[in-house]
Formats: C-alpha cells, sequence, structure tokens
C-alpha cells in the first residue's frame, strides 16, 4: 500500500515566493498555512486548492513570538508526516531607519534572523525524528558580502546564511536534506515600496514566480543549495573581491 504523501508546510502564508512554491507542490499534498491573522487567508487557500491540495489548513503564527514556537511546530508535525517545510516569512525594513533607529534595526534582525533560528531548529530537531523532509530557506546575494546601503538586513542574510549552511552539515546522513536558497533581487510585493521610491530593479532580477520555478527544480533534483539565477554565482565571487572603498559605494 503506498504511503500517503507527506504535507507542505509554508511559514509566512502570504510570502509571495512561499505561496509560488507550494502551489507548485500541492497536488495530492495536504498543506498548511501559517501566518498573522490566519482567518484572512481566503485567497490563498483557493490558489492551493485550485493546485490540488488535498486539504489546506491555516494556523496562526507570529514570527517574533519565538515561546510560541515549539507548541505550534509540536502541533503540526504530530498531524503526520513532512515532507517539506517552506521557511518564507521575512521582512526588508526600511534601510535608512534602520541605522539610526535601534527598534526597527532590532525588528528586521528578530524577524530575518532570530526568528528564523528558532523555527529551524525546531523544524530540524521533528524531521530528524521522522528520518526524513526538506526544509526550504531563503538567504539572499545580499548576504554574500553586506553592502553599506542595505547592512542591516543583509547581515540578517549572512548570519541565515550561515546557520543555514551549519545545520545542513548537521543533518547530513539523517533524511533530512536543508535547500537553501540564494536569490538575488525579486520583482515582488516584499520590493515594490522600493521600486515606488524610485530604486530601480536590480540587474538579473527575478519575479517570485521564476523563483518558485528554480526552487521547486532543485527540489525535485535533490539539491541542497540553489542561486537564483544561476549567473548570480559567480557575481557574488566578483562581489568579495572588489577593494572595500569601491564595495562601499555599491547600491542596495
Amino acid at each position: 500500500m503506498t504511503p500517503e504523501p507527506g504535507s507542505i508546510l509554508l511559514f509566512g502564508g502570504r510570502s509571495e515566493i512561499g505561496m509560488a512554491i507550494a502551489t507548485r507542490m500541492a497536488a495530492g499534498r495536504p498543506v498548511v498555512l501559517a501566518a498573522r491573522r490566519s482567518t484572512d487567508l481566503a485567497d490563498q487557500v483557493s490558489a492551493l486548492t485550485a493546485a490540488g491540495a488535498t486539504a489546506v489548513s491555516c494556523v496562526e503564527f507570529d514570527a517574533q513570538d519565538t515561546d510560541s514556537h515549539p507548541a505550534l511546530v509540536d502541533e503540526l508535525t504530530a498531524r503526520g508526516p513532512v515532507e517539506a517545510a517552506i521557511v518564507a516569512f521575512g521582512i526588508l525594513g526600511d534601510a535608512a531607519r534602520a541605522e539610526r533607529d535601534v527598534e526597527h534595526a532590532l525588528h528586521i534582525a528578530n524577524v530575518d534572523y532570530l526568528a528564523q533560528i528558532s523555527i529551524l531548529t525546531l523544524l530540524a530537531n521533528k524531521l530528524r525524528e521522522q528520518g526524513s523532509g526538506t526544509i526550504v530557506v531563503f538567504s539572499s546575494i545580499a548576504g554574500q558580502r553586506v553592502r553599506r546601503a542595505n547592512y542591516v538586513y543583509g547581515s540578517t542574510k549572512a548570519g541565515l546564511d550561515g546557520f543555514a549552511s551549519g545545520l545542513s552539515d548537521a543533518l547530513h546522513d539523517s533524511g533530512v536534506r536543508v535547500l537553501l536558497v540564494r536569490s538575488g533581487f525579486v520583482i515582488g510585493q516584499m520590493t515594490k515600496e522600493l521600486m515606488d521610491s524610485g530604486v530601480k530593479p536590480a540587474p538579473m532580477s527575478k519575479t517570485a514566480d521564476q523563483v518558485a520555478d528554480a526552487v521547486v527544480r532543485a527540489y525535485r533534483r535533490g539539491k541542497t543549495v540553489v542561486w537564483v539565477p544561476w549567473a548570480i554565482r559567480p557575481t557574488a565571487f566578483v562581489f568579495r573581491l572588489l577593494p572595500r572603498p569601491i564595495w562601499r559605494r555599491m547600491p542596495r
């Protein structure tokens, strides 16, 4: 008898990229959306149902309330096996404000790094017990060498990239895989305010759908790291070689 497919967990149920990935993986599987205001996810539920999810449930999730994370992960993993957990919550923040406003800088750090560590560690523990499953983590080219123009956000991505890389090594031979996504500029809701303020998309920018296509392709091929687009990998290498006086003048 063929076992039931595991569930897809999406932490950040409103994430444009997360939803694009989940809809591509939903067919024949139950999906759980974890987000704030979880009763207001009708559009996301409809999209996943149309994509073939066998069931879609919504649960309340506050990234900053790390004390609530253990019980939430316990509850979701107790429902049955998990095929993939997509950790897609995060904020871009206001770079200029974060340089001067301690509370705003800490808010970015808490959501984009500390809360990620909390959820990733809890998921890793549960999937290690399960002996299978994939955790999808979103890094960024912004973390490969932190730029002066957005160093608060970039520093969280640098930390998260290192944490996820180490976690991937720690889970080696456990049956659990970490898929680390290193993307360039993504044109979408998260960057809309930036573009509205006059910031032009960086070269090699991609849409959420294009990122999702690359991530799902890497997932199905058993990859542990995916660069989106692939051409930013040599770009990141070149970035590391630039002299600091030039680097500090680099745009966002």
